[in-house]
């Protein structure tokens, strides 16, 4: 039977990439001299050290920025809430999203049964397997997905016929 996956990953390693720009770029901006700005990287989540809200912010579109650069998308950020580090400065946790949730899974199902589409969708861990008999219908159901309003970045892999 014809079935495809539906997958959120990042690869970390562009992750990595954007993260050692954006401190290039921070030790050599004029704006940014003296400041004791950085941005490092744990598993799946960004820590960024500001010394105000104002360089806390710059930091973000830097971010946004190398992220475009390496054709990743911003939208694997989830911005969590800042709060104050020692020294007057501000720190703030980036997760980059991993896998789909099983929230949006319950959602992107049911906006694919309520279609009317000849297809089953199923979860398999942090993935989705959806299996139809005609290509037509698979194709019919990427487009549906990709029309959905959600902010994680999918992709649609193991397109099988």
């Amino acid at each position: 039977m014809p079935s495809f996956d539906i997958v959120s990953k990042t690869d970390l390693t562009e992750v990595d990439n954007a993260v050692a720009g954006v401190t290039r770029e921070v030790a050599q901006r004029f704006d940014f001299k003296g400041s004791k700005c950085t941005i490092e990287r744990s598993d799946d989540t960004l820590t960024i050290l500001a010394d105000d809200d104002l360089k806390l912010k710059q930091m973000h579109e830097l971010l946004r920025g190398y992220f475009a650069r390496r054709k990743l998308d911003a939208g694997a950020l989830d911005f969590k809430t800042a709060e104050k580090a020692s020294g007057n400065m501000v720190r703030q946790e980036v997760v980059v999203k991993q896998g789909i949730d099983r929230d949006l899974a319950k959602t992107i199902i049911k906006a694919i049964k309520d279609s009317k589409q000849k297809v089953q969708a199923a979860v398999q861990g942090d993935e989705l397997r959806v299996t139809g008999k005609k290509i037509d219908d698979l194709q019919a159901t990427i487009a549906l997905v990709r029309g959905l309003k959600i902010e994680q970045p999918l992709q649609y892999l193991n397109f099988r016929d």
